[in-house]
């Protein structure tokens, strides 16, 4: 099956972190619930910096900031699937 990293993987640079983030397997409770703390559930908002009722910058969704996104998002995910499927947790605390 190719993924989409490998269709990109001659002009991205990151794509060696990429696959390594891909190939990560989950393979204890402690790691799983680590990544769910530490990975949030949705893309951090948006926010506009204001100063006396004036906007002096926008910060864009943290996600779009973010070049590995994706790969992050799916390591999440992996360690909610872990959790559910190998250890029979409920994992709603994490959505």
């Amino acid at each position: 099956m190719t993924s989409l990293t490998q269709v990109h993987s001659h002009k991205d640079l990151l794509y060696p972190l990429r696959r390594w983030l891909e190939e990560i397997e989950i393979q204890s409770p402690q790691l799983a619930h680590l990544l769910c703390k530490a990975i949030p559930a949705q893309c951090p908002f948006e926010r506009d910096v204001k100063l006396f009722g004036r906007i002096l910058f926008h910060i864009p969704p943290m996600c779009k900031l973010n070049p590995l996104y994706e790969e992050v998002v799916g390591l999440r995910f992996k360690a909610l699937c872990y959790l559910a499927d190998k250890c029979g947790e409920d994992v709603t605390a994490y959505c």
